[in-house]
This record gives C-alpha cells, structure tokens and sequence, in this order.
C-alpha cells in the first residue's frame, strides 16, 4: 500500500502501517473509530454481506485495526448476518484479544453461534432489562458477559466500556449503530475502504439514522492505496462538545 496523505511515498511495512493507524496517547476516555467498506457507488453491501466488498489490503487493515482496539462494538444485525466469532489475534501489548461488545436490546443472539463458541475472550452483551429473561441468561450461560444498561444510548454504551478501562473503541456497524453514534457526536474517526466495483442493487449505505442532525465536519488525515482500492481516514474536526 502506498500513502497520498499525508505525503506520498513508498509502501508502508508493518510497523509504517500500524503508525498510520495508531490510536491517540495517554486516553482517559473512549475514542471512538468506526470502519466500514463501502463500493464506488455507496453500496455496503454485496449480496447482503460486506464481505462482497473485501479485498486483501482491507482485510490487512481490518485485522490490525482489532490489534490496535480494545474492544470491537458491533449491532446484533451486524454480528448476525457477518457470522461474528471472536476477535483472533491480542490487542498489541496484551495478552489477549480484544472483546466483541454487541449492543441488543432484545438480546437477539444465537448462543449456540461462533460468538460464544470460537471465542478467546467472553463476548460482552449489552441490553435491556426489557430483553427475555430466559434469553439473557442462555447467554449468560453460554459464556456472554451479559450487561443490562437502563438504554441502549452511546452515551451508557461507552460509559460501561470506559468502566471497563476499554478506551480505543473499535465500531464495525452496522448502519444503525454507526447513525445513533453520529447523532449522539460520539465518533471520533471514519476508516473507510472504497472498493473499485459498481455493486448496484438495492444495497443501503454505511450509516442510517434519525432526520434533523447536523452535518460533523470530519478532516482528511490518511489515504492509502492499493490495487485501485482506496482506504481513507477521517477524524472529527472539532473536540467533542
């Protein structure tokens, strides 16, 4: 991969990339980064999976996103429809993956699924207490850290990951998550791989959420490319508040 921004030049080695990625030093609060990939034309997803889109610079960059995160939040939708099990390689520095923390508020969730079977680390659950009980604690059960928040809002969502000292968020989507994040003005950074593919169809866009906000201005810190594939970093332009 080759970097235009900030300055062109040679491809970047291992240790070249993880420095374009790094998270911000010395955090006393959760940074939130979001990643998708997105075709030319805007679509998410190929025949209902973001996978359609993937490639092998974006696959790279994906895992070493996890390596670099302390946790990976994701939608139940998302976990669902991807096939989620857990994170593979440790958060650098640590001997241990990072957690997958999914938010349902139904606790819609397949404990017989690769997100409680092939897993290092027990998957965190975050609901509601309105969520069956039984399903809460076949969750439970199967290994889930099951946490009952009085709302799903980003504010109590990250509020219970930085008490678990999970500062350098990593979201994965999908489209709702990322939306409620948005409008609550709780993203921090966009990495966002562009496909070199027109999908078509009926696929929606990487983020879906309520009428009325405001745009964020984000600026333009990272571009890589690879092969025609384009993968772009974006940070918030102004402090959060």
């Amino acid at each position: 991969m080759h970097p235009l921004v900030p300055s062109p030049g040679g491809p970047l080695d291992d240790a070249g990339l993880a420095a374009h990625y790094a998270y911000p030093e010395g955090l006393a609060a959760p940074y939130v980064r979001v990643n998708f990939v997105t075709s030319a034309d805007g679509a998410v997803t190929v025949d209902g999976r973001s996978g359609g889109l993937g490639s092998a610079a974006d696959r790279q960059v994906f895992g070493l996103l996890r390596e670099l995160a302390d946790v990976v939040l994701a939608g139940a939708g998302t976990v669902r429809a991807e096939n989620y099990r857990g994170a593979r390689k440790p958060t650098r520095g640590t001997d241990t993956p990072p957690p997958i923390a999914v938010v349902s508020g139904s606790a819609d969730l397949d404990p017989a699924s690769r997100l409680f079977t092939d897993t290092a680390v027990p998957p965190i659950v975050l609901t509601l207490d309105s969520a069956p009980l039984d399903r809460r604690e076949r969750l439970a059960a199967a290994g889930g850290d099951v946490v009952v928040l009085d709302r799903l809002t980003p504010d109590l969502v990250l509020a219970e990951l930085a008490r678990r000292g999970l500062h350098r968020v990593l979201c994965e989507g999908g489209p709702a998550l990322f939306g409620s994040l948005v409008a609550a003005d709780a993203v921090d950074e966009l990495c966002l791989t562009v496909a070199p593919l027109l999908a078509g169809g009926t696929a929606g866009r990487i983020i879906r959420g309520p009428e009325g906000g405001h745009p964020r201005p984000m600026d333009l810190v990272g571009v890589l490319e690879d092969a025609g594939i384009l993968l772009l970093r974006y940070r918030r332009a102004a402090p959060i508040g």
